[in-house]
């Protein structure tokens, strides 16, 4: 099981304690939450994305599609190095 940050755990909760309603009223907009906050809904990713950044810069913060089936991340994109370069062969 993957650990995460307290705080996304709470912003996940905070979600799940809300969605049926997002779902009824926003299904398929964007929403951002931070500190167990709904910080606002949005038409794009791109948009919510960039609200993110200009109030809490790297977060950490959640960002979700109204409606969506959570997505599991394997190990190996979780924990890879941002920058790296692949110089391996085959």
């Amino acid at each position: 099981m993957t650990q995460q940050a307290p705080s996304i755990r709470n912003d996940i909760s905070a979600y799940e304690a809300m969605r049926a309603e997002l779902e009824g009223a926003h299904l398929g907009n964007w929403v951002l939450f931070h500190a167990c906050e709904l910080r606002g809904i949005y038409r794009t990713f791109d948009e919510a994305a960039e609200e993110a950044v200009r109030q809490f810069g790297r977060g950490p913060y959640l960002i979700r599609q109204i409606g969506a089936p959570s997505v599991t991340l394997p190990a190996s994109v979780v924990y890879g190095p941002l920058h790296a370069v692949n110089f391996m062969r085959v």
